[in-house]
């Protein structure tokens, strides 16, 4: 009889874990299917990446062609440096950077391209620095920023997947090395 109230807790505690784990997992919307050219291959998906999120002011992305990119759990995370000098992060899910990025992009106008990448490849695991340059207007002269992207991609067999963009954007003190410009 001593044995149930240890079970009895033993049971609560794994509900509890439980429920602290599905609380914490990706809210995302589910992802939708993909057309088969954006995630052929390497250059499909990252060019895809790339082209959804580009297009002038006041256009709408399409915004579930960007999550057919990522597989379920994928990360955006964004790095920098605060006006108090400190270095900070942040991670997002596909759905969190819409919410907070879509809406600037579609607002302001926003070209992102390719400039130059760096590949390596073990098995399934891809991981690209892709060097990019950013500009309001398709045809401004000059980027407002540069920076590189770390890309990890995943073929499940069939298809690649986003799993992770991981970025910081060139300042004076973080120029972007030689070796990841064109």
């Amino acid at each position: 009889m001593k044995r149930f109230p240890v079970r009895l807790l033993t049971v609560v505690a794994s509900l509890l874990i439980l429920a602290h784990t599905a609380s914490g997992q990706d809210t995302d919307a589910p992802v939708p299917p993909a057309d088969p050219a954006d995630v052929a291959t390497p250059d499909a998906i990252i060019g895809a990446l790339y082209d959804v999120i580009s297009g002038p002011a006041g256009a709408a992305r399409n915004w579930d062609r960007m999550r057919s990119l990522f597989v379920p759990g994928a990360r955006l995370i964004p790095t920098g440096v605060r006006p108090d000098g400190t270095r900070a992060h942040r991670v997002m899910t596909v759905d969190d950077y819409i919410r907070t990025s879509g809406p600037v992009l579609e607002r302001d106008g926003f070209f992102e391209t390719e400039s130059h990448r760096v590949t390596e490849q073990f098995g399934n695991v891809l991981h690209a620095f892709s060097t990019y340059e950013s500009r309001r207007n398709a045809d401004d002269p000059e980027p407002f920023v540069r920076g590189i992207n770390s890309i990890q991609l995943f073929h499940d067999g069939t298809r690649w997947w986003v799993v992770t963009v991981f970025w910081d954007s060139e300042r004076p003190d973080n120029p972007i090395p030689g070796n990841y410009l064109p």
